[in-house]
């Protein structure tokens, strides 16, 4: 298996298991020089931001980290979201994924949002189940988007119901769905990138190697993403807390075999190693929050981590009513900033969390004490 640099293959043609903050080094210098410096930081703005249109699901996947929330029937308003889109613009965010506490493409006005976003000049991303194609998406929207991930956690309609907490019927429609996706984008010339990600779990361990072959050879995907379960805090499930993947790793290299020119397998093998307690030591601060990336809810509420929704401490404001700036620039952020310098016990934080990699660079820029570092 061909390296590109650390952890890096070359089916991870996307970085999907390590971290892109090095593309971005101006944010990273503004970063450094605002620690412990408040009004620095007060007006370094996110890279990527997360923003969950809706909060109704039509899965109840075993897995869902977020069940504790409920699965409210919220929804943004893409009018006002997409004023917002256009301030976040003008402050510097670079990226937003609509994914979130519910399925993204329930919300009868994606399109327009998706369409706000690439309008302000910020890249666009989708994580789904794919059960649904609204209306004119793939017209309307689809030429705006960088890529859409679809969450398929099963090799067989079987497995996949039963893990989802579906219909059977759902497996062959989200096949499908990606199916045209894929053939509109071919036809079209599109740039977006269509994949699909399995959570590794018991019950569809031995359907990999199968899933793959299928988005490659009959859906046509660019690539098929496995990763690991991690157990977030508040989750009302538990069913996988113990999981261990020490006896998966190999599954990577049969996996690899599945790849070719155009279609990649993104077998997560660094951060299942973390899971499994093989990686080193955690830092002992988080640098990325309330820095580099926050989590928009369905109702408005600004959360500078997506692992504490819910958790009052990391409640920013809601940008619907107070404006992006607003909120970024607020007193509830610089409280979150104090909490994160001051107080957080790491150690309680989600495992694997989504910027577990960035933090492990951060901490070697600012938390570790290298000498002689000019001999470069």
């Amino acid at each position: 298996m061909k390296l590109m640099g650390k952890g890096i293959t070359v089916s991870d043609r996307y970085r999907i298991d390590g971290q892109k903050i090095i593309y971005h080094p101006q944010r990273v210098a503004d970063l450094v020089a605002a620690v412990d410096r408040w009004p620095l930081a007060q007006h370094c703005y996110p890279i990527y931001v997360e923003i969950s249109p809706i909060g109704a699901c039509n899965h109840r996947c075993t897995f869902c980290a977020v069940d504790y929330l409920g699965y409210a029937p919220l929804r943004l308003d893409a009018s006002l979201l997409g004023r917002q889109l256009q301030e976040m613009g003008r402050l510097g965010v670079k990226s937003v994924m609509f994914a979130g506490e519910g399925e993204p493409l329930l919300h009868t006005e994606i399109n327009q949002m998706v369409v706000a976003a690439a309008a302000a000049g910020i890249d666009v991303s989708f994580t789904t189940n794919a059960t649904v194609i609204p209306d004119q998406f793939m017209e309307s929207a689809l030429p705006h988007i960088s890529w859409i991930k679809a969450s398929v956690n099963g090799g067989t309609a079987e497995s996949y119901a039963a893990i989802h907490q579906t219909k059977r019927g759902d497996f062959a429609k989200v096949v499908e769905n990606l199916r045209q996706l894929v053939a509109y984008r071919n036809r079209q010339q599109l740039q977006c990138v269509i994949g699909a990600q399995l959570l590794l779990l018991p019950e569809n361990r031995d359907e990999v190697v199968a899933l793959a072959r299928l988005c490659r050879d009959e859906i046509g995907l660019d690539y098929l993403v496995v990763k690991p379960y991690s157990q977030h805090g508040f989750s009302l499930t538990q069913r996988y807390a113990a999981i261990d993947y020490s006896a998966d790793l190999a599954l990577g290299e049969a996996l690899q075999a599945e790849s070719d020119g155009r279609f990649k397998t993104i077998f997560r093998t660094q951060a299942m190693r973390k899971q499994s307690g093989e990686v080193g030591e955690r830092y002992s601060r988080c640098y990325s929050t309330p820095m580099l990336w926050a989590y928009l809810k369905a109702d408005g509420e600004l959360y500078s981590c997506s692992a504490y929704l819910g958790d009052p401490r990391f409640a920013l404001g809601n940008v619907m009513e107070e404006g992006f700036a607003t909120v970024w620039q607020g007193e509830k952020r610089a409280e979150n900033y104090r909490l994160l310098a001051e107080e957080l016990d790491i150690t309680h934080c989600r495992q694997n969390c989504r910027m577990d990699e960035i933090n492990r660079y951060l901490d070697q820029l600012i938390g570790e004490s290298v000498p002689h570092v000019n001999f470069i």
